[in-house]
């Protein structure tokens, strides 16, 4: 278990919940939202290990008893809301695991605190419920709610919530932590950082990913040579793509980072902010050989083919008519 002060960004929220700490002014209700990945359950987790640590500190002791419950996941006073369903979280789960239990004491900490992650996919009948818990609730009661979508709560539930909203965080705080946290190569955590757009979870998945190294080469493999590419080559690199249907979205960020790197470079013909510094060479021969109009043509047809297969458009006609296009010049 981390402490806040290893949290990486976020630093008004933390200011928020320690000052609530500090003061005793902590809140019934709290909403944590933002993208996946975000460190919402990080964030929560710690600020409820804080409450119920022994020491009475604004950060976890990490060696009290219950800091030590906390960091096995059995603290019999945080109570992690679940749910059998992936895709709903029905009005008895509500009613179980909080409403008809809310009321029995902490066993021995100072607050009886749930944590409910994917708020937002309770049903309208299980946030009615909840929210007659929210205006009244007991005196040890703190109710944590975590959504990646705040409109998936009804007004009435956030309105008596304090909400608090992860922004995300710096590239460069990103790049710092994984090569200083998990030892990731400068080169790979600029690209990881780049990736993940400001989401901690999402850069760390990419840097302990195979999948997303694989990934990775395969598209630089295609990029290289993009504006060589004879048609039997075309069509085996979309034949690659549409094998690995799944992570397409995936496949076109990395393209975009890489045209975005060859237009930033024959606009500054610097090095320093590029993602793909490693290839500048082929990214110094893209830069000369394209046209400003070229590049931005082959950047709009990126965010095209991901509106097209967002509408499930035919993935392989999607890819054909953005490889077209890249291979202009």
């Amino acid at each position: 278990m981390m402490g806040f002060n290893n949290i990486i960004g976020h630093d008004e929220i933390i200011g928020h919940l320690k000052n609530a700490i500090e003061s005793g002014k902590i809140s019934h209700s709290y909403i944590f939202t933002g993208e996946p990945g975000s460190g919402k359950k990080l964030l929560a987790g710690t600020f409820a290990s804080t409450l119920q640590c022994e020491a009475g500190g604004t950060e976890p002791c990490q060696k009290c008893d219950s800091c030590k419950k906390a960091m096995g996941k059995n603290h019999p006073d945080i109570i992690m809301v679940s749910h059998e369903k992936p895709g709903t979280i029905t009005i008895d789960e509500i009613r179980d695991q909080v409403i008809n239990d809310i009321d029995i004491r902490p066993y021995y900490s100072p607050y009886k605190i749930y944590i409910i992650a994917d708020a937002d996919l309770m049903t309208p009948q299980a946030q009615n419920a909840l929210l007659k818990t929210i205006e009244e609730p007991p005196e040890y009661a703190v109710i944590l709610l975590l959504t990646n979508n705040i409109g998936g709560l009804l007004p009435t539930i956030q309105s008596r919530c304090v909400r608090l909203d992860l922004k995300v965080v710096d590239d460069g705080l990103v790049k710092k932590y994984l090569m200083e946290h998990l030892q990731v190569p400068d080169y790979q955590a600029e690209i990881d950082a780049s990736y993940a757009q400001g989401s901690i979870g999402k850069a760390k998945e990419a840097a302990t990913s195979q999948e997303f190294a694989d990934m990775t080469a395969n598209a630089l493999k295609i990029l290289k040579y993009a504006n060589t590419m004879e048609v039997y080559e075309l069509t085996e690199a979309i034949k690659t793509l549409t094998a690995n249907k799944n992570n397409i979205n995936d496949y076109l960020d990395i393209f975009q980072f890489w045209f975005r790197d060859v237009l930033m470079f024959k606009a500054t013909r610097e090095i320093d902010n590029l993602v793909f510094k490693q290839e500048i060479n082929f990214i110094r021969e893209q830069a000369s050989e394209r046209s400003y109009e070229n590049i931005e043509k082959i950047l709009e047809a990126l965010e095209k083919t991901k509106v097209r297969l967002r509408a499930n458009v035919n993935l392989e006609l999607a890819l054909e008519l953005l490889f077209l296009t890249i291979r202009e010049k």
